[in-house]
């Protein structure tokens, strides 16, 4: 029967076979077991059992010793993951700049749970690129701002709101730090660097995010703050680092 046998959800591991046979009939015209495991960087012993399962949930027609091939629903469900992953990798590569590998790896891990409108928004933002010569300034002014990459030098003769003339009026911004407790203020940029900057996002503190500080150690450190109904705490140089404006 040609008509889909899938009763369960299809699960990322098994879409991860889905998209890797669509590649290998892509490239080569065929699919098969040894080729599989060795694209997956798995042992054939490991791929057959996922191949059952693929042929009993009507995406596949597999027979032992023979090569696979893709049923209708098994072709557009191999297609759905692979467009997302090109999406993502085109977006954390060649928009954020992140090295092909890391793009690579994160759109490995992401193309399985982005949702159609996710999938559209990003579409209108590629679209935005391409077809308005606004978009394009933009997106060359994000990648040569020296105020949010710390690979890039600072250039002020052409950065406006470096002198306060657009954007945020640096006299505006004060750190955590500078508030007193019960003093709110939405973070607009943070200018921790390494360590100290992932363990501020780990913890949600990133641009737009509402703080308010709640307690201040007797010497200045730690400071505590309410973050997303959750209190935290942060050291003298975390807080110096994280600028906001007063809400």
């Amino acid at each position: 029967m040609n008509s889909p046998k899938i009763k369960n959800p299809v699960t990322d591991a098994l879409e991860d076979y889905l998209e890797t046979i669509y590649l290998q009939i892509r490239d080569q015209n065929f699919a098969r077991i040894r080729d599989i495991a060795r694209a997956r960087g798995v042992k054939s012993g490991s791929v057959s059992p996922a191949m059952k399962r693929l042929d009993e949930m009507g995406l596949i027609k597999y027979v032992k010793r023979e090569y696979i091939v893709l049923t209708p629903e098994g072709e557009k469900r191999a297609r759905r993951v692979y467009a997302r992953h090109q999406l993502l990798e085109h977006f954390f590569k060649d928009i954020l700049n992140m090295s092909p590998k890391v793009a690579q790896q994160d759109a490995c891990a992401m193309e399985h749970n982005l949702s159609d409108e996710a999938m559209d928004r990003f579409v209108r933002l590629f679209e935005f690129l391409e077809v308005c010569s606004e978009g394009r300034d933009l997106l060359e002014k994000f990648r040569g701002c020296s105020r949010v990459h710390e690979d890039v030098p600072c250039m002020k003769e052409d950065c406006k709101s470096a002198h306060g003339s657009e954007g945020f009026d640096q006299e505006q911004l004060v750190s955590i730090s500078d508030l007193q407790p019960g003093q709110k203020g939405r973070v607009t940029q943070v200018n921790g660097h390494g360590a100290i900057r992932q363990r501020l996002l780990d913890m949600g503190v990133f641009p737009r995010v509402e703080i308010e500080v709640e307690r201040v150690a007797p010497a200045g450190d730690p400071i505590w703050i309410k973050l997303q109904g959750y209190q935290i705490s942060l050291r003298q140089k975390e807080a110096t680092s994280v600028m906001v404006t007063i809400v």
